[in-house]
């Protein structure tokens, strides 16, 4: 497991949920682990990573902001590989412009260029999402395959209000742009909804979503999304980089389940909780679909399966105090 050893990476919002865990395998294999961080002041933020094995020794903290040109200039300096994972997730937005769609397309120009700057990084592997593959407006079925070539549209995005959506579409299609201009090696990763356990100590926007479905709620969201666990993601994003011929994206879904289904799983697993009997509408369940597992073989994943990934979730909401008894 020691193919980091020697190699110095840059990893950006190092305390998200995703970046903790790419922090954690990466120091493993033996990786310097550049991390940039908006507040290293922050223990809530910082003092997770600090305790992960090996970073006493390789983990380097480092203040940038993604609206601030130039704040990662230091973090990415004699990187040979850089992972741009910062980019705010949440649902309750006032202001989309400032919130969501500034800091994911403004940050991701920010990183690159940053990058372009830097003769020793050879790839830059950008945390990217389903948002920015399946959102077009094609209908969504249960014999319909979602793979790579699909790209969300904008537009019907923002007729819709689907924010974060169009953050991460914009951002990725930035990307690719500003990447080909400029000759950077890019590939981006595009997982669904992550689960799994948590390394930091503060509730992420995915994790939240199974805790409100555990803690009482009365009914589920008649919603449908892809799952799949953080471990696989910040796994999928090092062999991204390590293996040369990774190219593209990568769509990251275990399987895509509606609400209905994941509330089922949970009554197997446990049987004590409270969990929602009915739906939150009277309407037709949102269709699932397909997402095709084809290219993420490339990377040599092996998807943990849902029901797994949903214990591991619980267990860590519990072992966080999130769910109490």
């Amino acid at each position: 497991m020691s193919s980091g050893v020697g190699k110095i990476v840059c990893v950006t919002g190092a305390s998200g949920y995703i970046a903790s865990w790419l922090v954690k395998l990466l120091l493993l294999r033996g990786y310097t682990v550049k991390a940039s961080i908006r507040d290293p002041n922050d223990p809530r933020k910082t003092e997770h990573l600090r305790a992960l094995e090996g970073a006493e020794e390789r983990l380097q903290l480092f203040k940038a902001n993604l609206l601030e040109e130039g704040s990662f200039d230091a973090a990415v300096e004699g990187c040979e590989g850089v992972f741009h994972t910062a980019s705010p997730f949440y649902h309750d937005v006032k202001d989309p412009q400032a919130e969501l769609i500034d800091p994911a397309l403004k940050g991701t120009l920010n990183v690159l260029n940053s990058c372009a700057k830097v003769p020793s990084v050879k790839r830059v592997v950008l945390t990217s999402s389903m948002a920015a593959v399946a959102f077009n407006g094609k209908p969504r079925a249960p014999e319909v395959v979602v793979d790579e070539t699909w790209v969300s549209d904008p537009d019907f995005c923002k007729e819709s209000k689907l924010w974060y959506v169009v953050s991460k579409t914009l951002a990725e299609n930035s990307a690719w742009k500003f990447a080909k201009e400029k000759g950077i090696d890019l590939v981006t990763i595009n997982p669904a909804m992550v689960i799994g356990p948590l390394l930091q100590p503060t509730l992420n926007t995915s994790a939240a979503a199974i805790l409100s479905v555990v803690k009482g709620a009365n009914t589920f969201p008649n919603a449908t999304f892809g799952w799949v666990n953080v471990k696989d993601v910040a796994n999928a994003h090092i062999q991204a980089l390590e293996i040369p011929s990774a190219n593209g994206r990568y769509c990251l879904v275990e399987r895509v389940a509606h609400y209905s289904e994941v509330v089922n799983m949970l009554r197997e697993l446990y049987p004590d909780f409270q969990l929602p009997e009915k739906c939150v509408d009277d309407k037709p369940y949102v269709p699932t679909y397909q997402v095709s597992k084809e290219k993420a073989k490339g990377l040599g994943i092996d998807f943990i399966p849902l029901d797994v990934s949903l214990k591991e979730t619980v267990e860590s909401l519990k072992e966080k105090g999130f769910i109490i008894f």
